[in-house]
């Protein structure tokens, strides 16, 4: 089981490796691959439910899923993250709401930075809960701060992300994920803070990096983000798989004898 202890230490030495799991199959297969933290992702708003936004996600939803990943990550590092009516529209429950992350088995919970952060990010630490920060492109507030673009791109943005980052390792954040910023800007934070960094859109230089699994195995069709590679693409795969069921029921090859039970003869003559 990977402790805080084994993360932070991989800083400069290992690349750390975290993809999001929102069920017990996808988080079982990770757990097998030795992916170093699990996150279940609010994302599962957009590539699991359909919505919009992340937003739209509650805790109710949150932890529901964060059950079924812990079920089947006995012995990997969880980080659930935490929604956004959880901590931004009522920092004052943020504390008790981490804590139900905790008890669902979560070893520590994820923040996306907005104004109150450092003060939120701080009393969840206090209270005993490891907390994982989030500078650049803050998917929960992006639509405030003019939609789902690459952030930083001036030096005046880029010094403010910057000093974000380093407000939340103030705060007691043992890493903080740089999202859609330069890769020049993630290079300067990952060499400036003490604890990791976990890219996703921030280039090579981070200390770790994340993707949504849907777009790692092409699950997820209604767009592809320009960091993501798509490892598989299992969209077209499970399409004709269901296409070819489809064509079997309908011409009565399944199922077939080897995917039928029988009665034993005699008890047939019994039942006749």
């Amino acid at each position: 089981m990977k402790t805080i202890q084994d993360i932070t230490a991989k800083k400069s030495k290992e690349r750390i490796t975290m993809l999001t799991a929102y069920d017990y199959p996808m988080a079982h297969f990770l757990e097998q691959a030795g992916i170093d933290i699990i996150l279940v992702g609010d994302s599962l708003a957009n590539v699991v439910l359909g919505l919009e936004s992340t937003t739209e996600v509650g805790m109710t939803e949150m932890l529901h899923h964060t059950h079924a990943v812990v079920r089947a990550a006995k012995n990997t590092f969880i980080v659930g993250d935490m929604p956004f009516d959880s901590y931004q529209l009522n920092p004052r429950a943020a504390v008790d709401n981490a804590r139900q992350f905790i008890s669902a088995g979560c070893h520590a919970v994820k923040l996306e930075w907005f104004e109150g952060c450092p003060k939120v990010a701080s009393d969840i630490v206090k209270a005993g809960i490891p907390v994982m920060g989030h500078v650049g492109l803050t998917p929960q507030t992006a639509q405030a701060q003019g939609g789902m673009k690459v952030r930083g791109k001036d030096a005046e943005s880029a010094r403010t992300i910057i000093n974000n980052a380093k407000v939340l390792e103030a705060s007691g954040c043992f890493s903080v994920v740089l999202e859609c910023i330069p890769l020049e800007v993630a290079k300067m934070i990952t060499e400036q803070l003490k604890i990791p960094t976990i890219g996703i859109g921030a280039g090579p230089h981070c200390d770790g990096q994340v993707l949504v699994i849907h777009d790692l195995l092409g699950l997820f069709e209604r767009y592809q983000p320009k960091f993501s590679k798509k490892y598989l693409d299992l969209g077209p795969q499970i399409l004709q798989a269901v296409k070819e069921y489809k064509k079997e029921v309908i011409s009565g090859q399944f199922p077939d004898d080897a995917h039928s039970f029988h009665l034993p003869a005699d008890e047939i003559k019994k039942l006749k």
